[in-house]
């Protein structure tokens, strides 16, 4: 096989890819850039304020990244279920995913109501370079509160998202999300700046909006999905039965329990990193939020390209098809990295402009320019990586996953920002180079647990 046919694919591939990879990042990019307005519009009403809300969002992501490993877990049998054409194993993975969620958003709710001074003062901990860590507390914590609001129907969300997503409904989460955030827009411009006669509430705007456009996007799929049973039979006797066989819920525990713990230290590593940063003053908070804010937005490539290779590799290995999966597999991995090569440049390209739209200091807006241009410099990198993860994942390779993701950024990353940020005087911008180009190590790992071919398995048909 030559170089040309192992890494590119016809016309009939890409297709295929488009429809599964563009509605999401069509919708995860609409998404991403409301997002970016909200943080703009919070922005506007200056350093300290868009900072408390940075450092909720940071707390939030946890929370997000647990629900979404927990889902992960189920999602593996669904995606394969699919493949094979059993229904009602779709439908079980979906009841069992209602379950775990309910439990992941009380003890998050509980935790974030009862913790928030302890959780937000971590991030607080630098030198108040640009403002007072306590009215960025302050506004924290009355954004945190409003927030816990909207736990619940954003879990709903993620669970029936990702069982569409998984039997091959991509476009209504799509329409779902950007119904969603048109009203958190519509809200923000309503409630931040107090437009047309409502209210100005500032932070406590931003996080209202944001909880209205939850519950929207939560009616919104959960009733398209159980109005249209034709399309969605595993819908039919959903709740009016709510039985999931014990073996299944054995197999998702022990293949799902690495994916749900991952996320867990993935998203609380990253976090915790941030932290790290934060040690060098306000000023790096608020130019880390900056950075994030258009990463985020470029991100969405190698992210939906990753879930892509979740969905289309599962179903083929769902099929019995090892050698279609791996070829495929191989296909959409060189296709992530080389569109985030093109993507990164223009990454870089904005980078100096970005940080103009905020109203905030000259010495933020640097950092956070600089940040941008890092993250630019990483973004294929965190392709190949992202793919990797997807890949090892599909086939129910969970523990390889956990230790190549989570074990990984807790033994290399975290110690090394770790003793930088308290141990030496550097600067932020050579900081976190070291600490983003150490993912290298990762790739290394991905590339070798991917050419080994272990995950190149059907897990449904050792669940039966």
């Amino acid at each position: 096989m030559s170089l040309k046919s192992k890494f590119i694919g016809d016309r009939a591939f890409y297709k295929m890819v488009a429809a599964v990879a563009i509605p999401m990042m069509i919708q995860n990019g609409i998404t991403n850039f409301v997002n970016m307005l909200d943080n703009i519009m919070v922005g506007s009403t200056g350093t300290l304020a868009m900072s408390g809300v940075a450092i909720v969002n940071l707390l939030m992501f946890v929370f997000n990244l647990t629900v979404w490993g927990a889902l992960s877990g189920a999602g593996l049998y669904g995606a394969q279920f699919y493949g094979a054409g059993n229904m009602d194993g779709v439908r079980q993975t979906l009841r069992f995913k209602i379950l775990i969620t309910a439990f992941i958003s009380t003890a998050g709710i509980l935790i974030f109501h009862f913790f928030d001074v302890n959780l937000i003062s971590a991030f607080l901990r630098g030198k108040g370079d640009v403002g007072n860590p306590e009215e960025t507390l302050a506004f924290a914590r009355s954004y945190l509160k409003i927030m816990l609001v909207g736990l619940f129907p954003a879990a709903v969300s993620m669970t029936y998202a990702s069982t569409l997503r998984e039997t091959g409904e991509t476009v209504l989460p799509m329409k779902a999300g950007i119904a969603a955030v048109l009203v958190n827009l519509a809200g923000n411009w309503l409630l931040i700046f107090g437009h047309l006669g409502f209210p100005r509430l500032g932070v406590q705007g931003a996080a209202i909006a944001t909880v209205i456009s939850r519950f929207a996007e939560c009616l919104y799929i959960v009733l398209w999905t159980h109005s249209h049973q034709k399309k969605n039979p595993w819908a039919k006797s959903l709740f009016s039965r709510f039985t999931i066989q014990g073996k299944l819920v054995g197999g998702i525990i022990r293949r799902g329990w690495p994916l749900l713990i991952n996320e867990f230290l993935w998203s609380a590593g990253l976090t915790t990193l941030n932290q790290c940063y934060s040690v060098r003053g306000l000023s790096v908070v608020a130019a880390c939020n900056i950075s994030d804010t258009i990463g985020n937005l470029f991100n969405i490539f190698f992210l939906s390209m990753g879930s892509s290779v979740g969905v289309i590799v599962g179903q083929i290995l769902g099929a019995g098809d090892f050698k279609k999966a791996h070829e495929t597999d191989t296909k959409l991995i060189a296709t992530s990295v080389g569109l985030c090569v093109f993507v990164g440049i223009l990454m870089a390209g904005v980078a100096p402009f970005f940080p103009l739209l905020y109203r905030t200091e000259d010495s933020v807006r640097k950092i956070a320019t600089s940040l941008i241009l890092i993250r630019a410099l990483c973004l294929p990198i965190g392709a190949f990586m992202n793919a990797s993860y997807f890949t090892l994942r599909a086939g129910g390779s969970t523990l390889i996953t956990f230790i190549f993701d989570s074990v990984s950024i807790w033994i290399v990353a975290i110690p090394i920002a770790y003793c930088l940020s308290r141990f030496t005087t550097m600067p932020i911008e050579p900081l976190y180079l070291i600490v983003s180009v150490s993912d290298l190590v990762k790739c290394v790992i991905g590339f070798v647990m991917v050419k080994k071919g272990t995950w190149l398995r059907n897990i449904v048909d050792q669940s039966k």
